[in-house]
């Protein structure tokens, strides 16, 4: 058994800020991740942090503009806190070495995003996200901070108590993907989950791979409940043929977005007669679909996003990324043609429910980035607000696991917060196909940490080994019928009918899952093994979206139904949440809080 005062789980942009405020805290830290942290997902990223630097901005605007995107949604102690700490945060990233664009002047360069009323997009090239995780991966190692790399964390160490509430996280056990052992973690100060997102769950994706909602499914498994799952984004510009992204920066550089009959269609149409191309990103992938669904997209799939209007050299200056990705993927010279664009599956706003110090309602559990939900970015995450969301809140969760005395949270968390129960008639039973406790300690809640891990452990390498021996169907079938139907039927567009025919088959998918195993018998670098964990963690993520989808009966963010045409105020302004209760999913509200720290936010008409 592995020991430390704290152990961040995931090491992308969330994980090693969590880390390094953690360490200058003065706590003994560890990063465990099944992927070495500079082939973190947040290497992905392009666009850039937003951020309130200059003369003419402030951190209210920022607040202002980020619940408004977030269509009032968003919870504001999170919201201002974030607002407020990012500009420090990317001063930070500065002085650690971050090598920002600039302008002629030497200040850091800053971009329109959309959805935003001021320039306010620091930004590294087309290659943001990978200058950040090496920056702080720099300061990782400069710290000596230990990494346990490849290392698969599988399942959380809790105790059994009735109420979750009551719960402790004492550590996790984690998969040695080098030798094959599987052992146990211990926390004495906190357990940090950021394994990032849930892309997965559908097959039109721009997330990696290894983006299977493991930290979603693994606190969900353990009592902690999911918030907003059914907010996910769809990017309005990846690529048709692999959902490679292709930064918004394109379009805050002025990139133009055209149909089959070469028409300006954000303005054409009447899509967003303001911002056009920079409305927020729910808007442009909606538009995008209508075009197609309405005869005018070209070979009815994708629209045009050209950039060649912009002149050699601005491109090669800050885009030079983007030309390569069009040319790789694409067989497409952005310099001479337009390239093709439709939406796909991007970032997940819900998550882990948290509170603005990443504390969740189980003690010593702690989530940060996209893996977990403070409430931030509400129904829709503005472009260039990710980025700043793993430093701000990555940052308070390792400085509160480590002990730092801070500011008692505004946002409630756990079944104690729930202000009403919900309501929603899937047509088929949800949850675990055995209910049961499997994933939190078997022997009583009173045993102490140490038992806690050690029970954790043998349940899981018994797990493992059932899987290795048995004969049965390979877990590659399973998770292309999730995918499937999760894109045909979960997407930008959702109808009642389709909702009901991904839970059904959902549900078909978890009792074929009861019959997969591992062909493979070695013990190292089994990744079949590895997909094989993934894909149950897939399962109970892609459920809890469907789930909230069909019960939130309102067109809000991200979430458009069709039988549902308007935004219902009166009625949805709550958070969706759902809790496993030991296989038995149970639905419920929480009430959105709008009174920030100068003013309560007003819902009002989300126009661009």
């Amino acid at each position: 058994m592995y020991e430390h005062d704290v152990i961040v789980v995931g090491a992308g942009g969330a994980g090693l800020r969590a880390a390094i405020a953690a360490d200058e805290e003065g706590a003994d830290v560890a990063l465990v991740t099944k992927l070495h942290p500079v082939r973190s997902h947040t290497g992905a990223a392009e666009g850039g942090i937003n951020a309130s630097l200059r003369d003419g901005d402030s951190w209210d605007l920022h607040a202002y503009d980020t619940m408004k995107g977030s269509d009032y949604l968003g919870d504001a102690p999170a919201i201002d806190t974030f607002a407020k700490t990012a500009p420090e945060e990317v001063i930070q990233l500065e002085h650690w070495g971050m090598p920002f664009s600039r302008e002629d002047d030497g200040r850091v360069s800053q971009r329109p995003f959309g959805g935003m009323s001021f320039p306010r997009t620091t930004y590294a090239g087309a290659e943001t996200g990978h200058h950040l995780l090496h920056t702080m991966y720099e300061q990782a190692v400069k710290r000596g901070i230990e990494v346990y790399d490849e290392w698969y964390v599988t399942n959380l160490a809790v105790t059994d108590h009735d109420d979750p509430e009551d719960r402790e996280c004492h550590g996790c056990v984690a998969y040695d993907i080098k030798s094959g052992k599987i052992e146990g973690f211990r926390a004495t100060g906190g357990v940090v989950l950021a394994t990032g997102g849930l892309g997965q769950a559908f097959d039109h994706t721009t997330n990696a791979v290894a983006n299977t909602g493991d930290g979603c499914a693994m606190a969900y498994r353990a009592g902690v409940p999911m918030e907003d799952m059914e907010m996910i984004q769809f990017h309005p510009t990846t690529l048709p043929s692999t959902g490679v992204l292709i930064s918004e920066g394109v379009r805050g550089e002025g990139g133009i977005l055209y149909n089959d009959e070469e028409e300006r269609f954000m303005f054409e149409y009447g899509y967003a007669n303001n911002d056009g191309e920079l409305a927020s990103r729910d808007v442009v992938s909606r538009a995008e679909l209508t075009e197609v669904n309405e005869g005018r997209g070209i070979e009815d799939e994708y629209v045009d996003l050209d950039m060649r209007h912009l002149g050699e050299e601005r491109i090669l200056d800050r885009l030079e990324n983007i030309l390569h990705l069009a040319e790789d993927f694409e067989g497409v010279d952005g310099l001479d043609e337009p390239m093709p664009v439709k939406p796909g599956q991007h970032y997940a706003m819900g998550g882990v429910e948290c509170d603005e110090n990443g504390e969740t309602c189980i003690d010593g559990l702690y989530a940060a980035g996209e893996t977990a939900c403070v409430s931030l970015h509400g129904a829709n995450r503005l472009g260039g607000n990710a980025l700043p969301e793993l430093l701000v809140f990555g940052a308070r969760a390792g400085y509160h696991a480590a002990g730092r005395d801070m500011k008692t949270a505004e946002i409630q968390t756990g079944l104690s917060a729930k202000s009403e129960a919900g309501d929603v008639e899937p047509p088929v039973t949800p949850g675990a196909i055995d209910s049961g406790s499997e994933d939190v300690a078997a022997d009583g809640a009173a045993v102490e940490p140490t038992g806690v891990i050690e029970n954790a452990v043998e349940r899981e390498r018994e797990r493992v080994e059932t899987l290795l021996e048995e004969d049965g169907i390979n877990h590659a079938e399973v998770r292309a019928d999730v995918q499937e139907t999760m894109t045909q039927n979960v997407n930008v567009f959702r109808k009642e009918e389709g909702l009901k025919t991904a839970l059904r088959d959902l549900r078909e998918a978890r009792e074929a899952y009861e019959d997969v195993a591992v062909s493979d018998p070695s013990r190292t670098y089994n990744t079949d093994l590895i997909h094989t964990i993934e894909t149950r963690n897939i399962l109970d993520v892609a459920e809890a979206i469907t789930l909230g989808a069909l019960a939130r009966e309102e067109f809000r963010g991200a979430h458009w139904r069709a039988e549902h045409q308007e935004r219902k105020d009166d009625e949805w302004i709550k958070h969706t949440m759902l809790a496993w209760n030991d296989g038995t999913p149970e639905l419920y509200y929480k009430p959105v809080i709008l009174e920030g720290d100068e003013e309560t936010y007003e819902p009002k008409e989300r126009s661009y």
